[in-house]
């Protein structure tokens, strides 16, 4: 259960939006093996100046196109990692037009323990899920 924080600057359109979602959720569908109905994600949109992204040193040209995904997820293999940072990048290229130096991606990994779906429990460990 992946959840995907999206951090972006103001500017895009409603479409826009949904089809950078639909791509992403389909490459982490793809990447991690988890179920469809599996999506969690969450839009926070910037003004100019409230996001901050440099290129670390690597030579990447970044614009108010850039994407900044956290996501929060059970522990992966270091292959789906990789696959999902590929197929990513490769299919926001081709749907929506970024480039791939517009995207990054940081995934930080939690436990069972650390989920809760409502009514106070954990459902992971009750074996609800």
């Amino acid at each position: 259960m992946p959840l995907l924080k999206f951090d972006i600057l103001q500017g895009r359109n409603d479409q826009q939006l949904k089809t950078l979602l639909d791509v992403t959720h389909q490459a982490m569908v793809e990447a991690f093996e988890v179920p469809a109905s599996d999506r969690y994600q969450s839009v926070t949109q910037h003004r100019p100046g409230e996001l901050v992204l440099h290129d670390t040193g690597l030579g990447y040209t970044r614009s108010a196109h850039v994407v900044l995904l956290t996501v929060i997820s059970r522990p992966r293999l270091q292959a789906q990692k990789t696959a999902f940072y590929r197929l990513l990048a490769e299919r926001l290229q081709a749907e929506c037009g970024l480039s791939p130096d517009e995207l990054i991606v940081s995934l930080v990994e939690n436990t069972d323990a650390d989920w809760s779906f409502g009514r106070g429990r954990a459902q992971f460990l009750t074996g609800e899920l």
